[in-house]
């Protein structure tokens, strides 16, 4: 942790460095990097940068909200630190912990030695193992903070949060506060499974990402599968977007229209496919690709008036 010097000692935070020029510079990069952001997007994340303030992302699994972490990371040249949230995550795996085998052993060396001088060598950063946010907030260099699906974890993280979103800062009793010297673009995801609380909510930005209409959609598809002709991606995005109205389990994310592009060209490769139409029993092979829970499938199969095949 090559900033973790910072703790205990004086700490000069530089002012926050805007990554982006304006909100035409944010979707221009994020295009580059195969991203389509809507004028929301581009927008908010162009605020997020500018004003140094998270950015919570809220909306159904599978819009692309951990992708617009990544794509982020990739147009400002970030190295991204992820924390991927679950239920029953603790400050340990968040934050930081002590290597206590490591320090056993060093107490054992340090013989008779007096307790404050082995404390003070035993609870240092030789010992500490940083964790994704000690880690984002130690870093010099650009990065992008994910801090992902926020809403499984319990709500007591959120406590831990609001130092790190607040101040940019983390204390460890032990030894001090480490306080970024380049504050790190954050983002946090929910698919909104629970209400976050309002104290998380004041420190963020807020962007609701949902399922792109169906020209954007076409256009991610064109640009993810660009051997697949106009015609029959306007087939795909369209019976997507029929899926999506059913009441299912789990709607086709936009990574699961681009894997069956992808799929119906390998399907179709040698065949006709300029006309777009997809055959009945091509698409009743292939709904796994989009749908990943048998229910969902004889929906489908139902409502498509496809036949269970």
């Amino acid at each position: 942790m090559s900033a973790a010097k910072n703790i205990g000692g004086p700490t000069v935070r530089d002012d926050v460095r805007p990554a982006f020029t304006g909100v035409d510079d944010v979707w221009s990069r994020l295009k580059q990097t195969g991203y389509l952001a809507d004028d929301a997007t581009s927008t908010t994340a162009f605020l997020a940068d500018r004003l140094g303030k998270p950015l919570l992302v809220e909306g159904p699994a599978g819009v692309g909200k951990t992708e617009l972490a990544r794509a982020l990371a990739q147009a400002t040249g970030s190295e991204l630190v992820r924390l991927q949230c679950y239920e029953g995550i603790d400050e340990a795996r968040a934050l930081y912990e002590w290597n206590h085998a490591k320090q056993i052993l060093a107490i054992q060396a340090a013989g008779h030695r007096d307790w404050d001088a082995t404390k003070g060598d035993i609870f240092s950063e030789e010992f500490l193992l940083a964790r994704p946010l000690l880690t984002a907030i130690s870093r010099t260099e650009p990065t992008v903070l994910l801090i992902d699906e926020i809403d499984k974890a319990d709500v007591d993280i959120e406590g831990l949060l609001l130092e790190v979103l607040s101040d940019f800062a983390i204390t460890i009793p032990e030894m001090g506060t480490v306080t970024a010297v380049r504050r790190p673009i954050v983002l946090l995801t929910s698919n909104a499974n629970r209400e976050l609380s309002e104290a998380l909510k004041r420190r963020c930005l807020y962007l609701y990402i949902d399922f792109p209409d169906a020209q954007l959609e076409r256009e991610i598809l064109a640009s993810r599968v660009p051997e697949l002709p106009a015609r029959l991606a306007e087939e795909i995005v369209r019976i997507v977007g029929v899926l999506r109205t059913l009441d299912i389990k789990k709607k086709p994310s936009v990574a699961e229209t681009i894997d069956w592009g992808n799929t119906l060209l390998a399907m179709t490769a040698g065949a006709d496919v300029a006309s777009g139409r997809i055959d009945d029993s091509l698409v009743a092979r292939t709904l796994g690709v989009v749908l990943k829970h048998r229910p969902d499938v004889k929906t489908a199969l139902r409502e498509l008036k496809l036949g269970d095949r």
